[in-house]
């Protein structure tokens, strides 16, 4: 390994590492000239060796081909001939393709992958003799759940006893959940493992490879050429996720929503734990079942959480602690782990980021006498949503003073709300026609409009005339359908980016104890 270590790519910033975990490119292409092509562009964006599926090739010549392959590559190798029996692209017989693999590893192939189900037959052809250059890799590949602890160790054991030189399982997650199991497994295997958990859900085994121990993780050259479902991009891994810098002793934060790639946190939270060199890393959680997470991710290693729809009223409950005034929204969107005792603490920053936005917007555009005054006060701020976003902001609007509407697509929903901060309740489709005087306030907390469904909006074009302001708390597209209509019949606008940044600063310093560093917040978010 010492020697993948020399060989690495020009474009990785720092030049020290503190794990010895591998980023392997995995190059699938139709033919060996787009293959050697491939081969450049993964040393230079950072790859430690790349993995050669034979079984992409369109036409295939083993010795000439495989010669060339390694004569030619600037990393080490990895030789990988799938079967469509083990999800490749490979529907000949086994003989042949087992022999190019023999021949890969005598021509000098630093690694090669060799199906579970096969080894015994690979290891009768080769007769015991293996270069002591080339790491046998066996491997086995689960695409539709991920076993019991029980099984996974069975398989484990099985894989060991073939004699492999590396262990390799692919499972796939069917709940975030599963990733735990295959966690365990990593960290008390006695021989080098590459252990994966495949799908949106997996995304977590990927990167937080080198906190557990495993010898190496998949990265693909561009986003959506992947060779499994699930793997992230070299670019990603180095510089979004900096896996160079992550250890054992590396904490682990998350935002858990469904759905939740959309999000910018990662970006946002990563970016400036590399500016101070916190030792953090923030991912994308998809999460399902709140309590089942928490119940499973419950170390102290698993530090803080931002939290986003639909889950923020479920994860109060699964708080030790909450801060009074999240309790008496209803809703969380900040967890923090007490590194003394594992117990979580739930906040709401939510109100504060969309609040502040929201009244900066108010001030920039029109003059109040007061300065101690909200300009919010005595205002009509009617509030889409009835989730806990929507709670979040009509208590902060109604803390500052003004007359608090909740409208929802279930009435009943509303009326709750409503009640509980003391105001009045409508159903959406009532919204319309809603225009009891001008200037009012409307904050859209819904998830309508965001992307994929850019053509959506929570109310008529003809109706925003009657709204001073629009705030839109979605912020993938920056200008929603609502805020692009709301400037056109000229009310004044507030984008979801404006509280994504005003929310962050304090879950920053929650999840850190450092201060936020607002420009680079700006900056990033820019």
């Amino acid at each position: 390994m010492e020697l993948v270590t020399a060989e690495l790519g020009s474009k990785i910033e720092s030049g020290w590492r503190k794990n010895p975990t591998l980023i392997c490119a995995p190059l699938m292409t139709d033919t060996v000239d787009q293959m050697l092509s491939l081969m450049q562009k993964a040393k230079l964006s950072g790859a430690d060796l790349v993995e050669i599926r034979l079984d992409s090739l369109k036409s295939f010549n083993p010795r000439a081909d495989i010669e060339i392959l390694i004569k030619h590559c600037p990393l080490p190798t990895l030789f990988t001939f799938r079967p469509t029996w083990e999800g490749g692209e490979y529907e000949g017989d086994d003989q042949s393709r087992l022999d190019a693999l023999r021949l890969a590893m005598e021509l000098g192939a630093d690694h090669i992958d060799v199906e579970l189900k096969v080894i015994h037959e690979f290891n009768n052809s080769v007769h015991g003799n293996r270069p002591e250059k080339c790491k046998v890799i066996v491997s086995s590949h689960n695409y539709h759940n991920t076993p019991t602890s029980e099984d996974l160790g069975d398989l484990v054991a099985r894989i060991q006893a073939s004699g492999a030189d590396i262990v390799k399982i692919a499972t796939t997650a069917l709940d975030i959940t599963d990733v735990a199991r295959v966690f365990q497994i990593t960290v008390h295997s006695q021989v080098p493992m590459i252990a994966m958990v495949m799908g949106e859900r997996g995304l977590m085994s990927r990167i937080l490879c080198p906190k557990f121990g495993g010898y190496l993780t998949f990265g693909t050259l561009e986003s959506g050429k992947i060779s499994a479902p699930g793997q992230p991009t070299i670019e990603d891994l180095l510089n979004l996720y900096n896996v160079r810098q992550l250890g054992p002793d590396t904490k682990i934060y998350g935002i858990i929503g469904k759905p939740v790639s959309h999000s910018k946190s990662p970006k946002l939270y990563n970016e400036a734990f590399k500016s101070v060199g916190f030792n953090g890393v923030f991912m994308h959680l998809l999460v399902d079942d709140v309590g089942n997470f928490f119940q499973t991710y419950a170390s102290t290693d698993f530090a803080g959480f931002s939290c986003t729809i639909p889950h923020k009223e479920a994860a109060l409950k699964c708080c030790d602690e909450v801060d009074p005034v999240a309790k008496s929204i209803g809703a969380v969107n900040c967890l923090v782990r007490r590194p003394t005792d594992g117990k979580l603490f739930g906040c709401n920053t939510d109100y504060v980021g969309a609040i502040t936005a929201i009244e900066d917007g108010l001030r920039g555009s029109f003059h109040f006498t007061t300065v101690n005054e909200s300009p919010l006060a005595g205002k009509l701020f009617v509030v889409i949503g009835a989730g806990g976003a929507g709670k979040s902001v009509a208590y902060g609007a109604k803390q500052k003073g003004a007359r608090v509407v909740i409208a929802n697509r279930t009435y009943e929903r509303a009326k709750e709300i409503a009640d509980t901060v003391g105001g009045l309740a409508l159903s959406l489709s009532e919204l319309d026609s809603f225009h009891p005087e001008d200037g009012m306030i409307l904050a859209n907390t819904t998830s309508i409009g965001m992307q994929p469904k850019v053509n959506e909006t929570p109310i008529s074009k003809e109706a925003l005339k009657y709204y001073s302001l629009v705030f839109d708390a979605v912020y993938t597209p920056k200008i929603t359908r609502l805020l692009g209509e709301a400037q056109e019949s000229g009310a004044k606008i507030v984008t979801g980016v404006e509280m994504f940044i005003g929310q962050a600063y304090e879950q920053y310093e929650r999840f850190t104890g450092l201060p936020a560093p607002k420009e680079l917040f700006r900056k990033i978010m820019a």
